[in-house]
């Protein structure tokens, strides 16, 4: 791949996964035909996936040419030749010499320095090889290497050990016979796989540029790309392309800018009516839109013989007075209307004469074709064609498939500085699509990210699982679950469903976080009770990947405080027996069954206890259930089906797999995760080990790190379909509807996230958010006042689903 770097010049990055020792020779090899062939030396590294050499300003040819640079029947001698001016020749005549005992390591009973050995290595070499220590100026040809067995054991090491000439020679063979195959693509950007070699370490180095010197430094490297860009890599953007091709085109104003249009591009045809009725291609109908304008300029440039009509054959071209011999070195048959004032110009050869046309096309055209400059210059495509090929030559001109709408056997060609302008329009689009939303865009995506905002909520028993495993982690309410969380984002929701799903196994609950009363010591003056109440912390857990839930687990829940006397009994006894039933408990504790039922809810609210079903916690959280009211259609069971365990397993599970874990969780739930968003999140590990984890989810590919949502400092991570579907929501005006929701919903983020004064998370207040903006409508009996914008206040929420 090839693509520009920010201090202008060009990066070459050939991706070969053939180990460093093949690399390091190709990379020598082919920086070595480099210099031959431009006179200019390249700065190169190689690595095990890879090669990076770094082109100056005159290095222009096609870039699938770089394959047949090197040929194997003459590859071995240009190897040779390279590494005799690279360092590894110097460190290997060093090594070979010392155990040679060519070199004194000691003198006088002490060891010699170092930096003394070195210099004794050059002078023995100079002894022994005297045209590699020569001066290169008075060297013509090829350095001959002398049949010395020093030297033949040094060329041995370096050729063998340090680099596989062998192996090097036959991916030269593969690629001459085409059992490898090798793509080319100029790239807007460094791709992904190119980071690596763009930041090699100095052992990588095939010369001897410091690392603050390498041009590879001036590459802009960026973590994530859009979709778009991984889809369709090597494409440039055809926004900037014709962004550049309007900046490019002539601006005329004047007379005296037509002059200075027609000394650039000496001549400019001027389209007959039988070519106007034929199919024309972007750059004629560009130029017919363009001399019709130009003609008073022309007129007035004509009346002062500054220019002229010349005609051949059906073709006429408008002329400066300064171009008139060039033109007609070009078109010998030309013929001007009216004879022009001789203007004394150097004289031009007829292939000089081209050369110029073609460089002042496409110094105002941008990526062409050369069908297309041929077809409006009235000239044939062959002499196009070679007129580019010397501006390549040269460095002026690159080619390739810049704008993407030529046929595959049309080559386009471009100037390098507007194609490095296209470049970087390129880039800018990208940094636009990329860039960060605000708080209130997040906020607004979020709604729909997590099934609450209207037309995104699921359906059925499915659907109340993937909220589940969404909103697994989260601790709430135990009586907010149902009425103001689940029911907002599952239509119709139906409880069965959620019994269904933890009698099946597939869903379990409890409280994950430790109760402060549990935490006491038990030697305190006044120890704290853990008192059963409606409110107490809950959350869900998807038990095909609960490995989160390792981190949750207490190590001194086995002797937790707090508790009374029947609660200790039944933990006891879940303890003995395992998994139990209600009527198993009250047999086995010899308890009374309203003391095994205020023992149960004591130890779901210390988070020591889950039950198979979640009506067993229905059956605690009621009153009315639990005094038996009710009758006819009304009437529920007192106690549930399904037993009763401990939430605790003791499971080892890897502590990486934990954080892992975690956050996948996270990034289910957020799409987009950063500290901020963690505020209310408790059964959490540290950040510090959560950003290791993330970094690590990053290196792998699977997610994203960047700016997503801006306002926020730190790093910010992301999945794909997440970024993908966050910068969607930048394109979709705001509908002002408002969405009411519970405080303890996860998504009462005022005050965190968006500007506003917290709501406490209380299943009594409601968070009203409009396009993402905290606003609030306080409900009386009478009417209901807005209140002004990013202000919210507590408002009564609904009452619990039956």
């Amino acid at each position: 791949e090839r693509f520009f770097d920010e201090g202008g010049g060009m990066q070459l990055v050939i991706h070969a996964p053939f180990g460093a020792r093949i690399n390091k020779a190709w990379g020598l090899a082919l920086r070595k035909r480099f210099c031959r062939s431009f006179n200019f030396e390249l700065q190169a590294a190689a690595t095990d996936n890879g090669i990076v050499i770094a082109l100056a300003e005159q290095h222009s040819f096609p870039l699938a040419d770089v394959f047949r640079f090197l040929r194997p029947a003459s590859a071995r001698e240009i190897l040779e030749q390279a590494a005799l001016a690279s360092p590894l020749f110097g460190t290997r005549w060093r090594w070979d010499a010392g155990r040679a005992l060519a070199l004194l390591r000691f003198r006088g009973g002490r060891k010699i320095p170092i930096h003394l050995q070195r210099l004794h290595a050059d002078d023995l070499l100079a002894t022994v090889f005297p045209d590699v220590a020569a001066c290169q100026e008075n060297i013509e040809g090829d350095i001959g290497i002398p049949d010395h067995p020093l030297v033949r054991e040094v060329m041995k090491d370096v050729l063998t050990e340090a680099m596989d000439v062998d192996g090097f020679l036959g991916v030269l063979a593969g690629i001459d016979d085409g059992s490898i195959r090798c793509v080319a693509v100029d790239t807007p950007v460094p791709s992904v796989f190119s980071h690596e070699i763009l930041n090699a370490n100095p052992y990588a180095f095939l010369d001897d540029a410091p690392l603050e010197e390498r041009r590879t430094r001036a590459v802009a490297l960026r973590r994530t790309l859009p979709e778009t860009v991984l889809s369709e890599i090597g494409r440039l953007d055809p926004a900037a392309i014709d962004a550049v091709r309007d900046q490019a085109w002539p601006d005329v104003r004047t007379a005296d800018d037509l002059h200075d249009a027609l000394l650039t591009l000496i001549a400019i045809p001027t389209p007959t009516r039988a070519e106007a009725s034929k199919p024309r291609g972007w750059l004629a109908d560009r130029l017919s839109d363009a001399v019709p304008s130009w003609q008073t300029w022309f007129d007035e440039l004509a009346a002062t013989n500054r220019a002229g009509i010349a005609r051949s054959g059906d073709h006429a071209y408008w002329v400066a007075a300064e171009r008139v011999r060039a033109f007609e070195q070009i078109v010998p048959s030309a013929r001007f209307d009216r004879a022009l004032p001789p203007v004394t110009r150097p004289d031009l050869t007829e292939i000089d004469a081209r050369v110029t046309l073609v460089q002042g096309w496409l110094s105002h055209v941008g990526p062409a074709t050369s069908r297309e400059l041929a077809d409006v210059l009235g000239s044939s495509r062959d002499a196009i064609e070679e007129a580019a090929l010397r501006l390549e030559a040269s460095g002026w001109a690159l080619r390739g498939s810049f704008a993407g709408h030529a046929p595959a056997e049309d080559v386009e060609w471009c100037e390098r500085r507007l194609l490095a302008r296209i470049h970087r329009l390129t880039l800018g689009a990208l940094r636009r699509e990329i860039a960060p939303v605000t708080a209130a865009e997040f906020m607004r995506w979020l709604t729909d990210w997590q099934h609450l905002s209207r037309g995104a909520q699921t359906v059925g028993e499915r659907g109340l699982l993937e909220v589940l495993r969404q909103l697994q982690g989260f601790e709430a309410p135990a009586s907010a679950w149902e009425s103001q969380i689940l029911a907002r984002r599952v239509t119709r929701y139906d409880p069965d469903d959620l019994d269904r799903l933890c009698l099946t196994g597939a869903v379990g609950w409890g409280r994950l976080s430790p109760h402060p009363a549990t935490l006491d010591a038990a030697s305190t003056t006044s120890p704290r009770r853990v008192v059963p109440t409606s409110v107490a912390p809950i959350t869900f857990f998807v038990r095909d990947d609960a490995d989160w839930m390792a981190h949750a687990r207490r190590a001194d829940a086995s002797e937790p405080t707090g508790l009374g006397h029947p609660a200790r009994d039944v933990l006891d006894r879940l303890r003995q027996s395992g998994a139990s039933f209600f009527s198993d408990l009250v047999r086995g504790t010899g308890r009374l069954k309203a003391e095994v039922e205020a023992a149960l809810w004591e130890l779901t609210a210390a988070g020591l206890v889950t039950a198979d079903g979640f009506d067993n916690l229905r059956a605690l959280v009621d009153p009315r259930r639990r005094a038996g009211q009710g009758s006819g259609r009304t009437a529920r069971p007192r106690h549930s089906t399904g037993r009763w365990s401990l939430l605790h397993p003791t499971v080892d599970v890897d502590r990486t797999q934990t954080i892992e874990a975690a956050c996948h969780m996270l990034l289910r739930r957020y799409g987009v995760v950063f500290r901020e968003l963690l505020a209310r999140e408790s059964v959490l590990p540290p950040w510090r080990d959560l950003l290791i984890g993330f970094r690590r989810l990053e290196d792998r590919g699977d997610i994203r790190g960047g700016r997503f949502v801006n306002g926020f400092i730190g790093e910010q991570f992301a999945t794909p379909t997440a970024v993908a579907s966050l910068r969607a929501m930048r394109h979709r005006p705001p509908t002002g509807e408002a969405l009411t929701f519970s405080a303890a919903d996860p998504l009462n983020l005022v005050g965190i996230i968006v500007p506003g004064e917290r709501v406490a998370a209380v299943s009594g207040r409601t968070v009203t958010l409009r396009d993402g903006v905290p606003v609030v409508a306080m409900t009386t009996s009478s009417a209901a006042a807005t209140l002004p914008a990013m202000s919210v206040v507590a408002a009564p929420a609904h009452g619990p689903i039956e």
